[in-house]
């Protein structure tokens, strides 16, 4: 695979965006707008410049994949809005393939990393320790809504999450390039 002016502009704009969300997400635990937003747009500068029109229509429907997926996570509570533009942006960049392969990854390294940042945790701080900081009600009051049921903020969800979202997406990212080279 010889490296092309294309895929140069490709790889150094999405291993920086992913290093720079996972940094911005692990410190903040935030993705800003002022990251994601330009990062789309470049996206799809990038594929129209290099690719044409099926370029565009790669990052559309990266785009629609990567941003749909993870809008519906937030919409039942299971993801951040930095998340979805994360994901919209890089999808732009990757296209359909690579974008269904990055979050299939990005799910093995959730699902890792959330596993074993638990039972350090359990290991370090012990079982009740643990089910206080992460567990539904962490804060130790319990909120009544409407229907009688507990109420869940989200500050009350922001401060049990486990993990940020970003640096799995980044090494997923890092390992679909590895891997599949040959579609990028």
């Amino acid at each position: 695979m010889t490296l092309t002016t294309a895929r140069i502009v490709f790889l150094v704009a999405v291993i920086l965006f992913t290093a720079v969300t996972s940094w911005t997400d692990l410190k903040w635990r935030r993705i800003p707008n002022k990251i994601t937003v330009p990062m789309c747009l470049a996206g799809f500068i990038w594929q129209i410049v290099f690719h044409g029109g099926p370029g565009l229509l790669s990052g559309l429907y990266g785009f629609a994949i990567g941003f749909g997926i993870l809008f519906v996570l937030w919409m039942i509570g299971s993801a951040g809005g930095g998340d979805v533009k994360l994901l919209g942006a890089l999808s732009v960049w990757l296209g359909p393939a690579l974008t269904l392969k990055v979050l299939l990854a990005s799910l093995v390294f959730v699902i890792a990393g959330t596993f074993g940042l638990l039972v350090g945790s359990m290991m370090t701080r012990g079982w009740r320790a643990t089910r206080r900081r992460y567990g539904r009600d962490s804060s130790g009051t319990a909120r009544e809504a409407k229907d009688g049921h507990a109420a869940e903020t989200s500050a009350d969800r922001q401060k049990r999450r486990v993990m940020a979202f970003a640096m799995p997406v980044a090494l997923a990212t890092w390992s679909v390039l590895l891997l599949f080279r040959q579609q990028w």
